[in-house]
């Protein structure tokens, strides 16, 4: 990942000692807010913003503005060297979405860091059927192929996606994600194409979209089933013809980027449905990786939780955690409805839970976490609308995860957009909706 520290040159130092242990971890150092703008205008590789608020508690906000002026959409941590809590809070409510005291713990940041990106997912191929798609995924990597990933939410479609770009010719170039669900619309359009100055209230300056930012290397468009119409013809002119047209500009930009596309979708159900451009769908589906869903390649259940198990015990500054046998054979009755990434969360939480070095079955907590799943008796469902059980799942599903939006909208196999969709029509109604914020709670 790539970060940009915005404050003097202690703070850019700090964070870098802090994160120079992790691999492919490298920052860039501005002196204001003003500069930190104008170098995400130029760039698109950055992943997170760090912003000192030591001097200037008000940083954050004008940063926060200034980025949605300009449609840039990254996540921003706030950093001082006093644990102040007014100040800490005046950053969250800026639009921050951690405050790190300075100087900062070096295993605080990589948790925060792996937290706001999510890349701590391994490549594990020990199940017959994973083996077997590794093996084609090897084979297609070095071509200049358009790729298309397909399967349910959570099963490692970006980390398969960065497998691919890591053992192609354009590994030593960018390779650079974007979530087509998690970007609102307005935005989305700006964050791929980039923006010529005046193009739109707010534009001040030129900006390089992420099409240019990835050329020479490979561009990640997660989730592009989410994408809109008018957006996904843009899209195919820029695949078919390697050029791109910034907002408000006054002539095509040449760009040599490989594209890697993954859905949780049937995208030709969407095309049939007319959600999804027919023609759009052929340019991607080149190549088709179908990643399969946890439950059915059981034979990599233990080599990933062992490996989340010492991942998260490292993080935390714990001794290594053992899972025991009666903790494996829990994991391997488990249905996954979340697929990996419900099984990180879960050994995570048993890291932290566990009682001396052995994770047991009691501290996965596997009860608790499949009760929002397991099905209702047939006679307690009589007299109930199809919309009011929707919303109490909905609900419910939110309090098992604290909040917590993307995991929720994993564990109900809906998209992101939709979850937040219907979130907004129930505050409309007076339903008290879980907060986000109830994680740090």
């Amino acid at each position: 990942m790539h970060l940009l520290v915005i404050g003097p040159d202690d703070v850019a130092l700090t964070f870098g000692s802090a994160v120079a242990a992790q691999r492919g971890t490298a920052f860039t150092r501005v002196a204001s807010v003003a500069a930190g703008i104008a170098r995400l205008r130029e760039e698109g590789r950055f992943d997170i913003v760090i912003c000192d608020i030591d001097g200037d508690p008000d940083s954050v906000g004008r940063l926060g503005s200034a980025m949605a002026s300009e449609r840039i959409a990254l996540p921003v941590v706030a950093c001082g060297s006093r644990l102040d809590p007014v100040a800490a809070g005046r950053a969250i409510r800026d639009g921050a979405r951690e405050f790190i005291a300075l100087p900062p713990d070096a295993e605080a940041i990589a948790a925060i860091l792996t937290g706001l990106v999510e890349r701590s997912d391994p490549m594990v191929a020990v199940d017959p059927r994973m083996r077997q798609l590794l093996r084609q995924a090897e084979k297609i990597a070095a071509s200049e192929a358009t790729v298309l990933i397909c399967g349910e939410s959570g099963t490692g479609k970006e980390v398969m996606a960065r497998y691919l770009h890591r053992h192609s010719r354009r590994a030593p170039a960018a390779f650079v994600a974007i979530n087509c669900a998690a970007i609102p619309e307005a935005l989305l359009e700006s964050e791929l194409f980039g923006h010529e100055k005046g193009a739109f209230s707010g534009a001040v300056a030129r900006r390089i979209g992420k099409f240019e930012a990835a050329s020479g290397g490979t561009l990640l468009l997660d989730e592009i089933s989410e994408m809109d119409l008018r957006l996904q013809a843009k899209l195919l002119r820029a695949i078919q013809e390697r050029e791109i047209d910034r907002l408000g500009g006054s002539g095509p930009v040449r760009v040599d980027t490989r594209i890697i596309a993954t859905t949780n979708r049937d995208l030709a159900d969407e095309v049939a449905a007319g959600r999804f451009r027919a023609d759009l769908y052929f340019r991607l589906d080149v190549v088709n990786l179908k990643l399969p869903a946890l439950r059915e390649r059981p034979g990599d259940i233990g080599p990933l939780a062992h490996h989340y198990a010492q991942h998260y015990a490292s993080l935390n500054g714990l001794e290594p955690r053992r899972l025991a046998p009666s903790a494996l054979q829990a994991l391997a009755r488990h249905a996954w409805p979340g697929n990996i990434r419900e099984l990180q969360n879960l050994v995570h939480r048993a890291v932290l839970l566990a009682e001396g070095e052995e994770i047991d079955a009691d501290a996965l907590g596997l009860t608790s976490a499949t009760a929002v799943t397991a099905p209702m008796p047939v006679h307690n469902l009589v007299g109930q609308t199809v919309g009011g059980l929707e919303q109490k799942l909905i609900i419910e599903t939110l309090h098992h995860t604290l909040g917590n939006r993307t995991h929720a909208a994993t564990l109900l196999g809906i998209s992101i957009r939709a979850l937040r969709n219907k979130l907004r029509d129930y505050a409309a109604q007076g339903v008290r909706v879980p907060s986000p914020e109830m994680r740090s709670a």
